[in-house]
């Protein structure tokens, strides 16, 4: 499990004076990037497959409190691939100096060809690095039905 510290900065409280659920995405993407650095896709890497990340759908639970001045701990845990890597499940866990569990959230996404903008499987050089990723105890392979679990689907204005 990869972890990443904070502290929680006036600029990340809301109204209510705790944890504005914007600073929960930030801090979330934070950890991401800090833990794709350290397993091999750096922003140069990326850049030179021409590639970058989505994110599909970010589902956050909310269980206790968290204020101005405290020291978060923010987990990353794989929890899903695709066999072909374009597809990738997160599991975020945030915890206060105490140990105590604040939040959680599993974020889906893919990677694109960031000049045809549409969804590619890794390359083989990205796809050996992927599947040295640390697993989370619930892990499975994901499929493209995966995506869709949520029953949600774009439906335009007419």
């Amino acid at each position: 499990m990869y972890k990443k510290d904070f502290e929680i900065r006036w600029s990340d409280v809301d109204a209510n004076g705790h944890l504005a659920n914007s600073a929960y995405v930030n801090f979330m993407s934070h950890t991401r990037v800090g833990f794709l650095n350290e397993h091999g896709f750096s922003m140069k890497k990326l850049i030179e497959h021409g590639i970058g990340p989505v994110v599909f759908s970010e589902q956050i639970y909310y269980f206790k409190e968290s204020f101005l001045g405290q020291t978060l701990t923010v987990t990353l845990a794989v929890s899903g691939l695709s066999e072909d890597g374009m597809l990738f499940k997160f599991e975020h866990n945030f915890y206060n100096q105490n140990g105590q569990h604040l939040a959680t959230c599993d974020i889906l996404g893919a990677w694109i060809d960031l000049k045809e903008r549409r969804l590619i499987a890794l390359p083989e050089q990205l796809q050996a690095l992927i599947k040295k990723f640390p697993k989370a105890e619930n892990f499975k392979i994901l499929t493209k039905e995966d995506t869709r679990k949520p029953g949600k689907t774009p439906k335009n204005l007419s």
